[in-house]
């Protein structure tokens, strides 16, 4: 579940060659904009791959509590259907074959509040995720448009990047605090 690079560098590099070529200030400050712009969507991409990544780890752990849970069932069926062909042959069934049927019916309880709460961290990695994707996204538009700005020495461009950035950096703290859903 990685996220799709969108190679900005060639931008970044032309956005810095026209800003020491240009005799405006401001366009220096378009490329010192896209540089932080850049380090943020860069942290911002690793934590997204990080959750994808806690997500995936928990939703196996998740799925191989239920191969368990199943197959602490399975053995609870095998033993039960022993023990009623016994008392159909009216012999009487172990009092130890009971024991185990009360020890796999609590294990099952335990092993399936496991899978649950696995479940639901996977749940928790992935929607941190995708708020952190939003986040790259908003970044990589930010300095895209930071360029046109330099491109064509037009400052709103520059603000409209800003502004992209700026919610960029809403998504990313977003995605750094815990998310309790």
């Amino acid at each position: 579940m990685e996220e799709p690079e969108v190679p900005l560098e060639h931008l970044q590099e032309h956005v810095e060659k026209h800003a020491h070529a240009s005799g405006e200030r401001w366009v220096a400050w378009v490329a010192l904009s896209t540089a932080i712009l850049a380090a943020f969507a860069a942290v911002c991409s690793l934590l997204a791959g990080f959750h994808a990544n806690e997500a995936m780890v928990n939703e196996i752990e998740s799925a191989n509590q239920w191969a368990f849970y199943q197959s602490k069932g399975i053995k609870a069926a095998v033993l039960g259907t022993r023990t009623e062909i016994l008392k159909a042959l009216d012999k009487p069934a172990s009092a130890t074959d009971e024991t185990k049927l009360d020890e796999y019916a609590k294990e099952q309880q335990q092993i399936r509040t496991e899978a649950e709460h696995r479940r639901a961290k996977a749940e928790a990695h992935l929607h941190q995720h995708v708020i952190l994707a939003r986040g790259v996204t908003m970044f990589q538009i930010a300095i895209a448009v930071a360029a046109i700005a330099a491109l064509t020495r037009k400052r709103h461009f520059w603000m409209i990047g800003l502004a992209f950035g700026a919610l960029g950096c809403v998504f990313l703290l977003q995605g750094i605090l815990p998310y309790h859903g």
